[in-house]
């Protein structure tokens, strides 16, 4: 038995752990329900395809895939799902990242995956992100995410005002 989560990330290797940590954060920020998880699309596509449908049956509203090099991962998640899935390429490959970008942003028609930038901001921004898409129906959420933006804009105004310019 699997408790309702509102966003899965879905690792395809613990080499990527600190990218999922980054998402997680984002989400729990939001206080949306989450898990880790590491499924190779490549080493176990049949675990990845019973995940996503377990998951599906026990609410899941949206994943976060995060793989590096010739990054498959969330092509499998948005070929097996419904929901929406946010692809973030890992910068850990020797051509630092651009293959996962282009095998996380070159998707065929038909099967969307929404691309963020390679590495620990991407993660973060899947993060939030995934809370804006669910925001648009949660208005305690949309409540969050307004809150959220007013304290980055006081974060940057603290930073100008705190700038030492000589």
């Amino acid at each position: 038995y699997m408790d309702k989560i509102d966003v899965a990330v879905i690792l395809g290797s613990d080499s990527d752990l600190e990218l999922g940590k980054a998402a997680i954060k984002s989400l729990k920020s939001f206080d949306l329900s989450c898990e880790l998880k590491v499924i190779s699309a490549h080493r176990s596509p049949d675990v990845l395809v019973d995940y996503l449908q377990s998951s599906q049956q026990n609410g899941c509203r949206a994943y976060i895939a995060i793989a590096g090099m010739a990054a498959h991962l969330a092509g499998a998640v948005a070929a097996n799902s419904t929901k929406p899935v946010l692809g973030v390429p890992s910068d850990n490959s020797s051509l630092n990242g651009l293959d996962a970008i282009l095998s996380t942003l070159q998707m065929p028609a038909g099967v969307p995956v929404a691309t963020f930038a390679a590495g620990k901001a991407g993660a973060t921004n899947a993060g939030i992100f995934a809370a804006q898409m669910i925001a648009t129906t949660d208005n305690k959420l949309s409540e969050k995410m307004k809150s959220f933006k007013s304290e980055l804009r006081e974060k940057t105004i603290l930073k100008d005002k705190n700038l030492d310019r000589d």
